[in-house]
């Protein structure tokens, strides 16, 4: 009889600053296999729900990428960053404190649906086989196409101004950081994400997933119990 090909997916609660591949990385050395690779990323400065699939589930990465995520955060209004988030400096804008609860809401609203999105040009987007982020820090512009994107819900659960909080459910390919900036725009007075959390894939939930460096040591610890890609197979 021979035996099953190893196959495995991770919910892991990225942690702060660590970038996705970080994440994979630090799977792929525990497990000893190269067959690892994660399904959907997140922004060093994100947190929250990331999909890491090992071994034969790396077949499924393409399905879990195009499932619905949900995301909670916090934008700030009255400035903007160059990256829509805390990665580059913040530039202030125009004074927001007239904006009301009521004006937060109805560019929500405007937003919402099947919309027409511009990624940020700190993204890792390609433009003629080159990331557009690579140009960015050289400080040149690329032209970037807006894409069809939906925002299925667009919620406010927070306004102090200049803080908004919120809860958005959407479609792959969505940037939350373009979010921001045309949250920004509709209210004139420009707007940065300062925090970002990703809560749900598809039927996936954060609340499901494991911390990394506790998981790290579990995977270690059962290592030599898992059949590696690279391990001949044997019948019997």
């Amino acid at each position: 009889m021979q035996e099953q090909p190893y196959g495995e997916v991770f919910l892991i609660d990225k942690p702060f600053e660590w970038t996705s591949f970080d994440v994979v990385r630090k799977v792929r050395n525990a497990l000893k296999i190269k067959k690892v690779g994660h399904a959907g990323t997140l922004d060093p400065l994100a947190t929250g729900l990331l999909i890491v699939c090992a071994g034969k589930m790396t077949k499924q990465i393409d399905s879990f990428m195009g499932q619905e995520k949900e995301y909670t955060g916090k934008f700030v209004i009255g400035a903007t960053t160059d990256s829509f988030d805390l990665e580059q400096p913040i530039i202030p804008v125009s004074d927001p404190s007239h904006i009301t609860l009521e004006q937060v809401i109805k560019a929500a609203a405007d937003l919402t649906g099947d919309i027409l999105q511009i990624p940020p040009m700190h993204s890792a987007i390609k433009v003629d086989g080159k990331r557009v982020y690579e140009s960015a820090r050289k400080g040149k512009e690329v032209k970037m196409d807006p894409r069809p994107v939906t925002v299925s819900e667009f919620e406010i659960t927070k306004f102090e101004n200049p803080v908004v909080e919120f809860r958005i459910v959407c479609s792959k390919g969505t940037y939350i950081r373009s979010l921001a900036r045309d949250l920004g725009e509709k209210l004139q007075v420009g707007a940065y994400m300062s925090s970002l959390c990703r809560t749900r894939i598809g039927n996936f939930k954060l609340s499901e997933a494991h911390e990394l460096l506790p998981l790290i040591e579990e995977i270690k610890g059962r290592s030599n119990e898992i059949e590696h890609e690279d391990r001949p197979r044997t019948e019997g």
